[in-house]
């Protein structure tokens, strides 16, 4: 493992991202080698594997370690996953948001998250479009449970490095006109996952969810 987190360090480079490293294959002796060799942040698609997981942590760990919800989420599993991640990547409805809102509040929490956008036709991905994002973002502003840090996009699964760029550049250029129309700040792109991130990075990324790169 640390063969491969010093590969997937260096093809990052200086570029300032933030490598989540996707838990849903690892043990908890791959996540704290992996803690061991500098890795804070992890992700999980699955809700209760994803707290047993964190129920298993050390003290020092937990104390130090960041999780992300990056998932399809489902209305049903929102009380389990509100105030357990730090971030949550995968918002990917209106309705999905407000009930995100309704039970951060009811928590006396605020819960930070990404809307997750489809930038490409795609029957297996789930997201708003371009258009439904812009329509419904002032909206998305007066859910005061949670707060909107960036956006986040699947690209295809696909081998075509253009269809890669075209989604990328394509969130990237969507979070500049949503914080130029609504004067807002959208610091984060979560995009770039083991076969595509390196395109990711070119066009802007400052997250990327590795899972294979680093546990295979």
């Amino acid at each position: 493992m640390a063969d491969n987190l010093a590969r997937v360090r260096e093809s990052i480079g200086g570029a300032p991202v933030r490598l989540v490293a996707v838990t849903k294959t690892a043990t908890i002796r791959q996540i704290e080698e992996a803690f061991a060799s500098g890795v804070t942040d992890f992700g999980e698609n699955r809700v209760q594997e994803a707290l047993k997981k964190q129920s298993q942590l050390s003290s020092e760990m937990a104390d130090k370690v960041h999780w992300h919800f990056i998932g399809h989420l489902q209305t049903n599993k929102v009380n389990k996953v509100v105030g357990h991640f730090d971030l949550i990547h995968s918002i990917d409805s209106f309705d999905l948001a407000q009930e995100i809102s309704r039970a951060a509040i009811a928590k006396g929490i605020v819960q930070p998250v990404l809307l997750q956008v489809k930038m490409a036709e795609d029957p297996n991905k789930s997201g708003f479009t371009p258009d439904d994002l812009k329509d419904r973002f002032s909206d998305l502003q007066r859910l005061s449970g949670i707060r909107v840090e960036g956006l986040m996009t699947i690209a295809p699964l696909t081998t075509d490095n253009t269809t890669w760029r075209f989604c990328f550049e394509g969130l990237q250029l969507l979070r500049n006109e949503l914080e130029s129309v609504y004067g807002v700040k959208l610091k984060e792109l979560s995009m770039g996952m083991t076969q595509d991130y390196k395109e990711a990075i070119a066009c802007g990324s400052t997250m990327v969810r590795l899972g294979r790169a680093i546990f295979d």
